[in-house]
């Protein structure tokens, strides 16, 4: 497997996906995964989670079917890899199985930079996953988003999408999909101001943030009033998600560290760390699940899933704002 293979070839033995994007980590593993099951829709994937690959696994995993089944195997964080494990990915490297994909996840860097290079050495299938900390990057990444869903964006558009929702990918990704999803035509600085600024900030979230601080009676309210000037129904779902996923970040976040280092890891400005270390008293981890939960069901609703929009936005609101008092 020395010759590199194409970045076309999501079937190439050994796909190395680069970089500590998890947005584009993800990417990278579901193209290999569709690849390989329009192929063959009986693959078998096998998903190791970080730590799982131990000594023999590989071997055990990658061998020879009686039934010659396709498969894919993907090791995450390939970096934090034992020397004796990473010693049996380098043999098999050395001669892959057929009808098996190999999907390599590597944060980049200096650390299993051995295991990065023996990969390289035999050809594998690279795909870059960075960080994009560049403002620059992310607004390429918004229409990069737009182009492959079909769609175009004025420029203004994607910078007031990228200024209004910040340096959160997965959230991007989502905002451009909802967008293209509820409107015909290209895309302008209007339609992004009105789902996602200005007037949207002073109702979705500000239901938001009423509700994941387990004020109920002030965010029914806010969302009626919202529902009455005709804000976009999936600008309040997206806020409401939005609110509850900063929460669930800062949470599972390393305590001790600085505010700074907080807002680089995190993808949120200083002042949005402070204001969500304050939204979090009274939450759970099971809380934020159940919340997510609800929004999603909300989400599902106003796009169409429920005869009555309004009643599946109010269940969410009263959910999240429960959600908020768990620990009460």
């Amino acid at each position: 497997m020395a010759r590199k293979a194409s970045p076309d070839d999501l079937l190439a033995p050994l796909t190395l996906a680069v970089g500590q994007e998890d947005l584009l980590l993800d990417r990278a593993v579901r193209e290999v995964i569709v690849a390989a099951r329009a192929a063959d829709a009986d693959t078998d994937v096998r998903d190791l989670p970080p730590g799982t690959l131990q000594p023999g696994t590989l071997a055990e995993l990658t061998s020879p079917s009686l039934f010659a089944e396709r498969k894919v195997v993907i090791v995450r964080e390939a970096q934090d890899l034992g020397a004796d494990t990473i010693k049996d990915v380098k043999a098999y490297l050395d001669a892959p199985a057929e009808e098996i994909t190999l999907v390599l996840l590597h944060a980049g860097g200096a650390k299993g930079k051995g295991l990065l290079d023996a990969a390289r050495k035999a050809g594998a299938r690279e795909v870059a996953c960075p960080k994009m900390t560049k403002p620059a990057d992310r607004l390429a990444f918004v229409r990069n988003e737009f182009r492959a869903l079909g769609r175009s964006a004025t420029p203004e558009a994607t910078q007031t999408l990228v200024d209004a929702i910040g340096s959160d990918l997965r959230e991007l990704a989502s905002a451009a999909a909802q967008l293209t999803a509820d409107v015909e035509g290209t895309i302008d600085e209007a339609v992004v101001a009105r789902y996602y600024t200005g007037r949207a900030e002073a109702t979705g979230f500000e239901v938001a943030d009423f509700a994941v601080t387990g004020r109920t009676a002030e965010a029914l309210e806010r969302l009626r009033w919202a529902l009455s000037v005709g804000q976009p129904l999936p600008g309040i779902t997206f806020a409401l998600a939005s609110g509850v996923r900063a929460i669930g970040k800062l949470a599972s976040a390393p305590r001790g560290t600085n505010p700074g280092q907080l807002a680089r890891d995190l993808g949120m400005p200083p002042w949005k760390i402070d204001r969500v270390r304050q939204q979090m008293r009274g939450w759970t981890g099971d809380g934020v699940s159940a919340a997510l939960r609800a929004v999603a069901e909300a989400d599902a609703a106003v796009k169409g899933g429920s005869a009555d929009p309004a009643y599946a936005l109010e269940k969410a609101v009263v959910a999240v704002a429960r959600a908020a008092r768990a620990r009460s």
